[in-house]
């Protein structure tokens, strides 16, 4: 026993030291910043920016994001965002089951008359900063752009006729106010199934004038009811820049079912043969050269 207690204050130093080894220097506390999103994207129809992004669920220290609070959105004509400034609304934090669920933020801003122009190269620029529980954010997202340019009202008077042919849509065009060169208007006529969410382009007719249009969907399935609706498309085609479209709102919707109460078409072309029992089936054939150069033309049977 006296040897065991000699031995133990020479042990007692390493073990200090060991001890001693494992403390780091303290971490300041962790702010739970939300990692800034890097995926927003932006739609316009009329009037309308639909901006969607993906919600973090991370801090900027890696750590699972349990303190999420809103998201400021922000607008500016400028190309590029230095900081948020004013923003012009707000999306509250998305309801979730669990902390590290992935979900969509959205928000839908209404844009002001005075920031719609007729300048083919003019945009509006979106970026999203999401906040923390006590308001402080990391940093803006991504930045998106949208043509600022001013959206054509949706086509007039939309109808829709069942006929023997398909379903005929009839409406009244809608001139622009100011025609440009490096504008191209169309109008696009979409379906869908009664029921289904899903939508179908019919077809893509050229706009431009004041005048009476028409086109018939010829691929329909008879014996269902189906909804239609039309809207204006600005396409933009500036040089040296890709492509842009604006869609307009879209047309009230028409319904119509397709109920098949036409008779068939009336044959045509058609030929009355004889043809007796035992003889051949009827067909052209041409006969040999007569005496004198004559010749007979082709025989439609015996």
């Amino acid at each position: 026993m006296r040897l065991l207690l000699r031995k133990l204050p020479a042990l007692g130093a390493p073990l200090l030291l060991l001890a001693c080894a494992t403390i780091g220097p303290p971490k300041p506390p962790s702010l739970d910043l939300p990692k800034p999103p890097s995926d927003l994207r932006a739609t316009r129809q009329g009037d309308k920016v639909t901006l969607t992004w993906t919600v973090p669920t991370t801090t900027t220290a890696r750590q699972t994001d349990r303190s999420l609070g809103p998201t400021r959105i922000c607008r500016s004509v400028e190309p590029k965002f230095e900081q948020c400034g004013t923003p012009v609304g707000e999306a509250a934090r998305p309801a979730r089951t669990t902390i590290a669920q992935k979900t969509t933020g959205t928000f839908t801003d209404v844009l002001p008359g005075d920031l719609q122009s007729e300048n083919s190269s003019a945009f509006i620029t979106y970026v999203v900063e999401v906040l923390n529980a006590d308001g402080r954010g990391d940093g803006l997202s991504n930045q998106v752009r949208v043509p600022s340019v001013k959206a054509l009202p949706p086509p007039k008077d939309f109808t829709a006729q069942v006929t023997g042919q398909g379903v005929v849509l009839s409406w009244t065009g809608v001139s622009p106010s100011t025609p440009r060169p490096v504008f191209r208007f169309v109008y696009r006529v979409y379906r869908r199934t009664e029921g289904s969410p899903q939508q179908v382009l019919v077809g893509e007719v050229p706009a431009g004038s004041d005048q009476a249009l028409t086109l018939t969907d010829s691929s329909i399935e008879w014996e269902k009811t189906f909804e239609y609706h039309a809207e204006t498309v600005t396409i933009i085609s500036s040089a040296g820049q890709p492509e842009a479209q604006v869609e307009g709102d879209d047309s009230p919707e028409v319904k119509v079912f397709a109920d098949d109460v036409f008779p068939p078409a009336v044959p045509s072309g058609l030929q009355a043969v004889f043809s007796g029992p035992g003889q051949q089936p009827f067909q052209e054939r041409l006969e040999p050269a007569l005496p004198g150069g004559g010749e007979f033309a082709g025989h439609r049977g015996q």
